[in-house]
């Protein structure tokens, strides 16, 4: 709607000015904007790091750290999560560590509200570090260097965002857990489901032979066998001495994802009867996904078993495990196809997204909204490549990054490690919306001369103040913007601000639009200020009041810190 107010303010009344004439066309130069394709081009990639698998060695080291001490684990996840922000967006970040950081909570009974909150406001620690770590460090250097501002290197603000940054997560890791109160988890059921399954040990597994004790192991001890199944007619206890052989059901109930990861860690196959997902009987399509469709009355599945309905025959899909409401599944002698259904059951399929598709537009079942890909994690270590060298190459200035980024995302398709619908799915319509109309609105301010007015105003309200004090105002200005208005939205206003003032001052404009991207990264005291922090407010139930309690002293910790830390690096006292 803003877009639209100012095409057609513009359109109805065309300005001519000392920098010339200004048309309603040129609004929509934000859609070629460099910067913006800088950013859709890093989202894409940080999609790829997770579609590949690439942050799943992450979760695991996280998982095996917290086995060991909780209060080092707690601040070694913040500072990796900080770390990988300064690189990657911290979306996919906070999507990866959120099912970890409740799991350890549950086990250690710890209450999640007062973990999930420090570790998201980490990572926006950790994205002020780079100048691809988040959108509105490439919209501040962007428009800073159509300004005529020298273009900031990657690592040319690191100092400050790390030192004050530190101070930052000090404070997260010591007091901000002893703020937040104990709150009940409010993710929804989708998302905690637990599912039965068996995992099939076959003949070529390396691990028959081996104590089952041994096995729960290899899952850092996570996995919890329920009965081993045999034969038809033979079961034994799950007692940790007993011994693997070739042929064995291992019946568990967890997670779809804790149960890929059985899966992957002891080199076996979720077991679905007469169809076992091996080498020999692969699912024939490379874009496979998990799927939660659940049995509803008049439903054909409705007492009745898969080998009955010909489930895997017609579908083209195959349940590899099945969730109970109230009960769990505790034998499964014939396997999942034989299983008698009832109303309310879950079933987690496997198969390619078109049988997925077609099942969603059919009345039979009804697929709930948990589809999720399943990684490809032999492209991780390429991806993890790519990566890295689009890294490189914008730490060198060899390319500029909107071209850098475009070629690792062009890279990343040839290569594998994404399909169109990847590309699709990882870029945000909301986002590239918002950064487009905030483009439209800076160069609006800009070129009718709002920005040296807005610049006057501020001038005339610090006026007495020394620069420091001036530029401290200025940074609160920027955080004050970020949590109301939006971070983009007082980056790209706020940047030529920051430069007609410190022209005004004769102060060096590094320092003011240094100030304007901390300022604007700011994002702790709304939960709309920035989205994972909507993300962590839905999984854990945290209240507005949450977050103004510990997001409120962070940003005024982190005012004070940047504004003595630029003051100092820039000689302004």
């Amino acid at each position: 709607f803003v877009l639209c107010l100012l095409v057609l303010g513009f359109q109805l009344f065309p300005y001519s000015g000392p920098e010339g004439s200004f048309n309603a066309t040129d609004l929509y130069a934000g859609f070629a904007h460099p910067a913006l394709i800088a950013v859709s081009t890093l989202m894409i990639l940080g999609h790829a790091l997770v579609r590949t698998g690439a942050l799943e060695l992450v979760g695991t080291l996280l998982s095996l750290a917290w086995k060991r001490s909780v209060r080092w684990s707690f601040l070694l996840t913040m500072l990796l999560a900080a770390f990988l922000s300064s690189f990657v967006n911290n979306t996919p970040i906070i999507i990866l560590l959120v099912p970890i950081m409740v799991s350890v909570c549950i086990k250690n009974n710890i209450s999640a509200s007062s973990i999930l909150m420090p570790v998201n406001f980490a990572t926006l620690l950790g994205g002020m570090g780079t100048t691809i770590g988040t959108s509105t460090n490439i919209l501040v250097v962007s428009v800073a260097a159509e300004l005529g501002l020298r273009e900031f290197g990657l690592f040319d603000f690191a100092f400050p965002a790390v030192a004050v940054g530190f101070v930052g997560l000090l404070y997260l890791w010591l007091v901000a857990p002893r703020l937040l109160p104990r709150r009940d988890m409010a993710m929804s059921d989708e998302s905690a489901r637990e599912f039965t399954a068996q995992l099939f040990m076959g003949p070529n597994n390396p691990y028959l032979g081996k104590k089952l004790a041994e096995l729960v192991e290899l899952t850092h001890g996570k996995m919890q066998v329920r009965r081993i199944r045999r034969t038809e007619e033979i079961s034994i206890m799950p007692l940790p001495d007993a011994r693997i052989q070739a042929g064995d059901r291992l019946l568990v109930s967890d997670t779809p994802s804790a149960l890929k990861s059985y899966e992957q860690a002891l080199r076996c196959v979720l077991y679905s009867g007469d169809h076992v997902l091996d080498a020999e009987h692969p699912l024939p399509a490379a874009d496979q996904q998990l799927a939660e469709v659940a049995v509803y009355p008049g439903s054909a599945l409705n007492n009745a078993s898969l080998a009955m309905t010909r489930f895997h025959e017609m579908k083209e899909l195959e349940v590899v495990a099945i969730h109970r409401a109230g009960k769990a599944i505790s034998a499964m002698p014939r396997g999942i196809q034989n299983v008698a259904l009832r109303i309310g059951d879950v079933l987690l399929v496997q198969g390619s997204s078109h049988a997925i598709s077609e099942l969603k537009s059919q009345s039979d079942l009804m697929v709930l909204d948990a589809t999720r890909d399943l990684p490809r994690r032999r492209k991780a270590p390429l991806s993890l490549l790519v990566m890295f060298a689009v890294i490189a190459l914008a730490t060198t200035r060899t390319l500029p990054l909107s071209i850098v980024g475009s070629l690792g995302v062009a890279i990343m398709l040839l290569c594998g490690c994404l399909n169109w619908k990847d590309v699709r799915d990882a870029l945000s319509v909301q986002l590239v919306l918002m950064i487009v109309t905030t483009l439209a609105l800076g160069q609006a301010l800009l070129l009718t001369g709002g920005s040296d007015l807005l610049a006057g105003q501020f001038l005339e309200l610090m006026q007495g103040f020394s620069p420091a004090w001036v530029l401290a105002g200025l940074i609160a200005l920027m955080t004050l913007l970020t949590n109301i208005v939006s971070n983009n939205a007082a980056a790209v206003i706020g940047t030529p601000i920051a430069i007609i003032v410190a022209q005004s001052l004769g102060a060096p404009p590094e320092a003011f639009v240094l100030g304007v991207l901390f300022g604007a990264n700011l994002s702790f005291v709304t939960p709309m200020a920035y989205q994972t922090n909507l993300l962590v407010m839905n999984a854990v139930g945290y209240s507005f009041s949450d977050f103004v309690r510990v997001g409120l002293p962070l940003a005024v910790l982190m005012w004070a810190g940047f504004s003595l830390a630029l003051s100092l690096l820039y000689g302004l006292i």
